[in-house]
């Protein structure tokens, strides 16, 4: 049944379907971690987020790395592939560049932050989170890859981001 309903969509509808799924899963996503950060604190929450990202985003990597077809050692070419196709890259703002033999991954505006701001909260603390988020990710597209926090929240160094990370091919 969902299939005759997505195929009698437009493509304009599909894409905003897609983004709608994103905003849905960054909600879920918020929506636990608050629970928790609510009931047992920011610490206990962090905890459960880390581990909560090294588990999805390893899943998430192999779905669209065989979605891509991307060979096992695709290096920054995969990995540049297929970050543009993580659920919250369609609902933030974001750009890659390389820089020299390094991928530089910008999340310009997060819709994370942005909701946290909105509701008076303290931003959320994601760079321990993050490192383990990004370095899943792009080890699942090629384990040569390593990854490094640029600038991310509570160590913001670059004021023109929510957070940046760089990832290098190791020899």
């Amino acid at each position: 049944m969902w299939e005759e309903t997505l195929g009698a969509l437009t493509r304009a509808e599909l894409v905003e379907l897609v983004r709608m799924f994103g905003k849905n899963l960054v909600a879920m996503d918020g929506v636990w971690f608050q629970s928790v950060e609510q009931k047992d604190g920011m610490e206990a929450a962090m905890a459960h987020d880390r581990a909560a990202w090294d588990r999805f985003s390893r899943i998430e990597a192999r779905r669209i790395k065989q979605f891509l077809h991307l060979p096992e050692n695709s290096g920054l070419e995969g990995l540049r592939r297929a970050l543009p196709l993580r659920y919250n890259a369609v609902v933030n703002t974001d750009e890659i560049r390389m820089e020299g033999g390094s991928l530089v991954y910008r999340v310009v505006d997060c819709r994370v932050q942005t909701a946290r701001r909105r509701k008076g909260m303290a931003l959320h603390p994601c760079k321990s989170a993050g490192l383990i988020e990004y370095a899943a990710f792009a080890a699942e597209i090629d384990s040569r890859i390593r990854c490094a926090c640029m600038s991310c929240y509570p160590e913001i160094c670059d004021e023109t981001c929510c957070c940046a990370w760089r990832f290098t091919l190791e020899a």
